[in-house]
């Protein structure tokens, strides 16, 4: 079956006889016994919930997993995925990374006893591994620089070391992407992100191919208890509906507006992967079937990033990306003000970058935006 037709079917499992077209929402915290020693397989909402059932099953099915767990948030997820490691346990992670996930593994996670080193390219994760090393983690496009990873050739490193293979999926989703064909054992989503695609709710996702680590992940959601509401998980499911069209338009639009943004005066570097002068462009090509709508580029000078975030009109200055509005995100001062300004500076994360998220609006419109604001 087309994943196309998955993301508007969902998983097909059907929980009523009315023959709702749409999951329905089961808000209740717990529900009842028909006897002692017997249970509809649902007990309580922290453990297992229909409608969030209905979710993860569909995004395991999208993923190509065993399982998929779902969590409240896309950093509860992260901190779930954490508690597989013990003090004294190595993790080799991405040199480009997320903000919150650099926070979370440094300042808290080092704390209790596991410890990180970087690697951006392969043969740099491939020297970090040491006996202790339980994981790589990496981002690919990487959160912001755009970079790219080929996740087959880790792939081989992470089996030949019997460790585990965790790709961050959020940008490129399973419709563009799908790690665990190319030999990842865990993706982690954002839902918040392009699975939501509407800026109106948070979630986090972990979805394994491995039965035994799906049921460590979810031994830990459940006793955690991060997971997803029943009413989030509905907006998740409604939003995955229109995950194609919504993919294929914002790539389509982004690819416009990067090409524009080569041209421009004030813009010293676009980093977009779609662009074949882009350094990961072939490994693109080959591990990844879309290109997304994600644009990092970096201006002239503080003062033009500053004039394009004032100035823009259509384009919201806003964190998060991946919903139907487009969205402009300065990462020195949003996603990563928590890294020291030194380790921003080496990976070009500096007073000129800025993060766009395009969204649904006429790429015309956009770049008419943009253009007005470079100017201002």
């Amino acid at each position: 079956m087309d994943i196309s037709t998955v993301c508007v079917h969902g998983c097909g499992k059907r929980y009523d006889s009315t023959g709702a077209v749409a999951v329905p929402i089961f808000a209740s915290a717990t529900f009842a016994h028909p006897g002692v020693g017997r249970s509809t397989g649902f007990d309580y909402s922290r453990s297992l919930n229909p409608t969030r059932e209905y979710l993860e099953h569909t995004v395991a099915a999208l993923e190509g997993g065993a399982q998929a767990i779902a969590f409240s948030t896309g950093m509860a997820a992260v901190a779930a995925l954490m508690e597989l490691f013990s003090p004294g346990d190595h993790v080799v992670m991405s040199d480009d990374l997320y903000g919150g996930s650099y926070r979370l593994f440094l300042q808290i996670s080092q704390k209790n006893g596991v410890k990180f080193s970087y690697g951006g390219t392969v043969d740099e994760i491939n020297k970090e591994i040491t006996p202790k090393t339980k994981a790589v983690f990496i981002e690919t496009p990487t959160n912001p620089m755009m970079r790219v990873i080929d996740i087959a050739a880790v792939a081989q490193i992470t089996r030949k070391h019997n460790i585990l293979l965790i790709v961050d999926n959020t940008f490129l989703t399973p419709y563009f992407q799908r790690p665990l064909e190319l030999g990842a054992d865990i993706t982690l989503h954002s839902g918040t992100k392009y699975l939501g695609g509407h800026n109106d709710t948070l979630a986090g996702l972990l979805v394994a191919k491995d039965e035994e680590v799906c049921e460590r992940i979810r031994f830990i959601a459940k006793t955690t208890g991060a997971s997803l509401s029943p009413f989030d998980s509905y907006l998740i499911i409604r939003g995955i509906k229109t995950l194609a069209v919504r993919m294929e338009r914002q790539e389509e639009s982004a690819m416009a507006i990067a090409q524009w943004l080569t041209g421009q005066r004030k813009v010293e570097a676009v980093h977009y992967i779609g662009l074949p002068t882009h350094a990961g462009y072939e490994i693109s090509r080959r591990q990844a079937s879309g290109f997304g709508g994600m644009i990092s580029f970096a201006v002239d000078s503080e003062q033009t990033a500053v004039s394009i975030l004032e100035n823009v009109k259509i384009i919201q200055y806003a964190e998060s990306l991946g919903g139907v509005e487009s969205l402009i995100t300065y990462p020195m001062l949003q996603t990563h003000a928590d890294m020291p300004e030194d380790e921003r500076n080496a990976r070009g994360i500096n007073a000129g970058l800025l993060r766009l998220s395009v969204g649904l609006e006429s790429p015309d419109d956009l770049i008419g935006d943009l253009a007005r604001a470079i100017d201002s």
